[in-house]
């Protein structure tokens, strides 16, 4: 590209014409006679040549009458006029010359740009490379192909807040529609969606992917539609907030989008947050569009389970019996349950042991 946009015939030729516009021995202006014998047309033209023979200039004198003025020194009002004529002359020329600086200076503007990209990835390999996480080139398919399989797939941010390995998860994906993730309450269930998105958008900007092996169809679209604080400012309720946002998702969705959902439509109870969301999801499905959903709710997640369609796949936070969290996901049914007491106990049985009321 440097060769091409800025090569050295080119900035030759840029500087040959700098030079000459510093008009060093003078300006040649010629101008035609409009209406009342105004002036118009304004053209700047080249130098004379100084390197013609003094053959070649008597001839020229003879070919045509040449008049001339000389602006007396005090002659405010001719210089003005002169200025106003000068300014004409050059008007065109400086704006060629002002796009011939933008063209430069906006070349090197995307240069780095672009080079500040390919620096903050080598910067966070190196990251990621000095806490010993993995990363891949991801094996990419076209639109519309539901591929989507991982090896060792984490939450690259996770790793960089934390400053250590953090755990890995594996998705087979290919040919699902829609991937429905249930299970135990603080199981890795969102950090989970968080490095399916973070992927997908790393792979599609080029760069490598967080996992040991991926690879993933090119969506047309990404969207996330998160749950979010109570905002006492909100002029309506919270369900009204979230259908309000994914009114603007599908407003703006194409065919073979994806949209990862976290705990949406949670605002209200079950019954109406699994109706709300039944009739969501089948509409995006039908529209070709890929859809992650994390969820609660258990009814919703039970209809799906029923239909028995082999386009949904359903994953579960792993639970030990013992109620520790392993933070890994694997492919399961849903259950009525989130294991809530497991947070309940721990955190009371906490501020017990601390001494507090």
């Amino acid at each position: 590209m440097l060769k091409s946009e800025l090569e050295d015939a080119y900035l030759d030729t840029m500087s040959r014409h700098l030079d000459m516009l510093k008009f060093c021995a003078g300006m040649l202006v010629s101008a035609e006679l409009g209406p009342g014998n105004e002036a118009c047309s304004y053209v700047l033209r080249k130098p004379s040549q100084k390197d013609r023979s003094w053959v070649t200039r008597v001839a020229s004198r003879w070919k045509s009458r040449v008049y001339s003025y000389s602006l007396h020194p005090r002659d405010d009002a001719g210089a003005r006029a002169l200025d106003e004529i000068r300014n004409r002359g050059i008007s065109w020329v400086a704006n060629a010359v002002a796009q011939a600086a933008d063209h430069v200076e906006g070349f090197w503007k995307t240069l780095h740009r672009e080079l500040a990209f390919y620096m903050g990835c080598l910067n966070l390999s190196e990251a990621l490379s000095e806490i010993g996480e993995p990363i891949t080139f991801p094996v990419p398919a076209p639109a519309g192909a539901r591929r989507m399989s991982a090896e060792g797939l984490y939450d690259v941010a996770l790793a960089l807040t934390m400053g250590q390995r953090v755990v890995g998860n594996e998705l087979a994906a290919d040919g699902k529609d829609l991937v429905i993730i249930t299970g135990a309450n603080q199981g890795g269930k969102s950090t989970f969606l968080r490095s399916v998105g973070l992927a997908q958008l790393m792979m599609q900007s080029g760069m490598f992917v967080p996992a040991e092996s991926f690879t993933g169809e090119l969506c047309t679209r990404l969207f996330t539609h998160y749950k979010r604080e109570e905002d006492p400012t909100m002029k309506s309720g919270k369900l009204d907030e979230e259908l309000e946002r994914m009114s603007g998702i599908v407003d703006a969705l194409t065919g073979n989008s994806m949209v990862l959902f976290n705990e949406s439509f949670g605002a209200t109870n079950e019954h109406e947050g699994s109706e709300i969301a039944w009739g969501i999801l089948n509409a995006l499905l039908e529209s070709r569009v890929r859809v992650f959903f994390v969820t609660h709710l258990y009814e919703l997640a039970r209809r799906f389970c029923q239909k028995g369609s082999p386009s949904v796949l359903f994953l579960r936070a792993q639970r030990q019996p013992d109620g520790k969290r392993t933070f890994k996901l694997l492919e399961g049914v849903p259950l009525p349950t989130s294991y809530g007491m497991d947070l309940y106990r721990e955190i009371f049985e906490r501020e017990k042991a601390v001494g507090l009321p």
